[in-house]
């Protein structure tokens, strides 16, 4: 059994898998309603967060499975990318629990992780195939060869704002609650998406940019009566997703990959689903951030032996 713990943003999350990719149990804690009133992630207030949730999370988690401690043969948690701060107290927790079982602990990178979501019971998806990665903090095209995180190559990845991140932006001009992406999605289903005709990014290659998107968006709000705003403010999240969607859509396809998969955040947004209808999308509890994916991950990856993992860091940005 293994037992997972992601801690890198604003979720404290801690999940029971076994090696054969079966959840157990799986629990999140959400700080969403926390920094609704700041518009969005406040890193240290998340850090501090976590510090507070991090204990019954695992407890939760535990009596959700039925388990406990004795039952887990591996700790696996995040060591990046992420916000430093929230990062350590998960990592910080990790070795703790390891070091007092004397268990292996496997640290795991959390964009393998959102690929491991795939490999996890009832989707097991098995390599190769093409993935698409969209979630707040990146977007990536990825070619998927092997399980294992060095079996994984980047095909085009973002110049600016990631996906989640233009979603989040967007809705924010728009009057929207945090998190943005789903308010902004729920009110796109109201309104034309092929009201307004913002751009889509050209750049070289696979990579994406949605700058500009946001900067068109900015200008359509600013242009518009608060009248007319209000009424139009469906038809400019319509078409504002639509845009972003396009620039998801487009990349993907420019590849010509037959087996396509879609995982992280922005993979929940219904238009995005429905625009890749043959592409295999992770289930919607685990394209949040989740620690089933971290254990996920775990299975794959170098495990570490007491004392190794002591002198382990996080680490803030992928390299």
């Amino acid at each position: 059994m293994i037992l997972g713990l992601e801690t890198s943003c604003d979720e404290t999350a801690a999940a029971l898998v076994t090696v054969g990719g079966e959840i157990h149990a799986s629990v999140v804690s959400s700080q969403a309603d926390l920094h609704a009133r700041y518009g969005g992630v406040v890193p240290e207030v998340a850090s501090r967060r976590h510090l507070e949730l991090v204990t019954p999370v695992i407890r939760e988690t535990l009596d959700e499975a039925s388990a406990t401690l004795d039952d887990v043969d591996l700790v696996a948690v995040t060591a990046g990318p992420g916000l430093i701060g929230a990062l350590l107290v998960g990592l910080s927790a990790a070795k703790a629990l390891a070091w007092a079982r004397r268990l292996p602990l496997a640290p795991v990178d959390h964009l393998h992780g959102h690929v491991a979501s795939l490999f996890l019971e009832p989707t097991v998806l098995e390599p190769p195939f093409t993935c698409l990665l969209a979630s707040g903090g990146h977007t990536m095209l990825l070619a998927v060869d092997d399980r294992a995180w060095d079996g994984v190559r980047v095909l085009g990845t973002t110049l600016d704002d990631a996906a989640g991140e233009a979603f989040d932006k967007g809705a924010r001009l728009l009057g929207l609650p945090y998190p943005g992406g789903a308010a902004l999605d729920a009110l796109a289903r109201e309104g034309d998406p092929e009201a307004y005709a913002f751009p889509v990014a050209r750049v070289p290659g696979l990579d994406f940019s949605f700058s500009g998107l946001k900067t068109a968006l900015l200008y359509a709000v600013r242009d518009l009566p608060a009248d007319e705003l209000e009424r139009r403010r469906a038809d400019l999240a319509a078409s504002y997703q639509r845009a972003i969607v396009r620039a998801l859509v487009e990349r993907v396809d420019a590849t010509g990959a037959d087996r396509v998969a879609v995982v992280g955040g922005v993979a929940a947004n219904s238009e995005l689903r429905a625009s890749l209808p043959q592409a295999t999308a992770a289930p919607l509890a685990l394209c949040t951030d989740n620690a089933a994916m971290i254990a996920s991950a775990a299975r794959f990856t170098t495990q570490l032996d007491p004392p190794d993992y002591l002198r382990l860091d996080a680490y803030a940005t992928a390299s």
